[in-house]
């Protein structure tokens, strides 16, 4: 990361890191020793003037400005659901799911394996056209067992491959993102998004979950499947019916970068500006003190 960094500030956006503060955002299932070593990298090597660090389902959460809901995030390596109340981060009601982009880009390639499609192409498939073809031609299906057993329910698509080679995809297309909602096909024991989604709710108090109710947030490049606000939103209903509270989820186009937006939007406003951690406070109390600056 300290190489990483380094090109970032000094060869892409040519700024002098100790002339600008860093806001660092951080996965909810990122280690404590991680944000701890990020400190001292970032005043150490760097020299930053300040730092924050903040949680990515905040930060998806000030991309739709709001400073209350609950994050509903699906990345490449990890999906997240957090509960944030008044801009506090409630770590108790974070649940994570092993499931994201890349175990879906794994999952779609095993199932093209199973088609009649020539072995030699879908062996030569890159990690990189993977994903490509999955952005392309994959969605969240409303009735993943309706579909299954209705074969003309879902059109299928083509996929050219950078060597000229066409792939067809069939059921596939939607049975890529299926995981998300039913991890158990990826041989994973913890519940679908909705489900983690509902149990998060819970751990909320009473007074305050009706005002996350009405703030579900979806963020993440694998929450842009076509279909997948629309399957979350029907499953949450579900789930959620005895609160009496008709559960609408956002999702705006752009949320595949909504931690980045969320931060700068955050970033740039005044009354953000009393919350960094100085590099006084860090001579002062050392990089543990990220921990207590930063619950």
């Amino acid at each position: 990361m300290r190489t990483l960094w380094r090109h970032l500030l000094c060869c892409c956006l040519k700024v002098l890191p100790e002339e600008h503060p860093v806001l660092l955002a951080e996965s909810p299932s990122c280690p404590a020793s991680d944000r701890q070593k990020a400190a001292e990298v970032l005043f150490e090597s760097f020299g930053v003037p300040a730092l924050h660090v903040a949680n990515t389902g905040f930060l998806s959460l000030c991309a739709h400005g709001r400073v209350t809901g609950l994050a509903v995030e699906a990345g490449a390596a990890m999906s997240h659901v957090t509960p944030v109340c008044a801009g506090q981060t409630l770590r108790k009601g974070t649940r994570c799911l092993g499931v994201a982009g890349d175990h879906l880009s794994g999952h779609l390639h095993r199932l093209l394996l199973q088609s009649p499609t020539e072995l030699s192409v879908l062996q030569a498939l890159t990690k990189k056209v993977l994903t490509k073809l999955k952005e392309q031609c994959c969605y969240v299906s409303l009735d993943y067992e309706g579909d299954l057993l209705q074969k003309g329910s879902h059109q299928p698509a083509r996929f050219q491959t950078p060597d000229g080679h066409w792939i067809t995809l069939g059921k596939e297309r939607f049975c890529c993102p299926e995981p998300l909602f039913r991890p158990e096909m990826l041989q994973h024991g913890c519940p679908g998004l909705p489900q983690l989604a509902r149990q998060s709710l819970h751990t909320v108090p009473e007074h305050a979950r009706k005002h996350l109710l009405g703030n579900i947030v979806l963020s993440g490049g694998s929450s842009m499947f076509p279909g997948f606000p629309e399957r979350m939103c029907l499953e949450l209903n579900f789930l959620l019916q005895c609160t009496g509270t008709r559960i609408e989820v956002l999702a705006n186009p752009s949320r595949g970068s909504a931690a980045w937006a969320g931060g700068s939007m955050a970033a740039s406003l005044t009354s953000f500006q009393h919350t960094w951690m100085t590099k006084g406070e860090y001579q002062e109390h050392g990089a543990e003190y990220v921990h207590t600056r930063f619950q």
